[in-house]
């Protein structure tokens, strides 16, 4: 349901960028305009003026605002890590959990819905190039990043209130630690009609479901 609903919000957030990003922000002048648009890169910095967006860019770059251009290197393990089926509904409250904690740090932790708005789909954006990867059309291994993972436990505080800390990682150094699990049923011959098939299914059990 997690991917679900995030796949979904990704199709807002191709329509934001993938049009005139001129005509998208009309309401403001050009000048403002011009301060996101530099030749081919877009930045978000200090957006609207917004002291919660001043270095936005410097997380993950500009013109690499979801993370996805950055450089995967996978690690050597000496235990190989194999993934093991668990009952779809432990995933499945597995990822609602993350689901809702991303709403309890946008919402308690930012106060303008401006920057709300662009961090959620930034996030967004992020969780969804990943089915690139599962499709194998990003050029990218399936996996994640060992050294990021390790730090959910440092996102509460022992009450459960939300960690004010600095992790103390860039955006940019995501996936310099990649682990990538053996084990799943992929191949290369059945493995993309698979991958598209299941995509098809749940996109359009996602359309009902929105559409209700």
């Amino acid at each position: 349901m997690f991917s679900l609903r995030f796949a979904s919000i990704v199709l807002l957030v191709s329509s934001v960028y993938a049009g005139p990003l001129v005509e998208k922000r009309r309401p403001w002048n050009d000048d403002l305009v011009n301060v996101y648009i530099r030749d081919t890169n877009v930045s978000l910095n200090n957006y609207a003026g917004l002291q919660s967006m001043a270095g936005f860019d410097n997380f993950n770059g500009a013109s690499n605002f979801d993370g996805s251009q950055n450089v995967q290197t996978v690690i050597v393990q000496e235990k190989q890590t194999v993934c093991h089926t668990e009952q779809i509904e432990v995933i499945q409250q597995k990822l609602v959990v993350l689901q809702e904690l991303a709403k309890k740090i946008i919402t308690e932790q930012v106060c303008e819905v401006e920057t709300q708005t662009i961090v959620l789909q930034q996030f967004s954006s992020s969780i969804s190039s990943f089915q690139g990867d599962l499709g194998r059309t990003s050029g990218k291994q399936v996996g994640y990043d060992q050294n990021i993972a390790g730090l959910v436990g440092n996102l509460t505080n022992s009450d459960g209130s939300l960690s004010t800390s600095n992790l103390g990682f860039n955006g940019t150094s995501v996936g310099s630690n990649t682990v990538v699990p053996s084990g799943s049923n992929w191949n290369s011959t059945n493995g993309p009609s698979a991958v598209q098939n299941a995509y098809n299914a749940a996109m359009s059990a996602a359309n009902v479901s929105s559409s209700q």
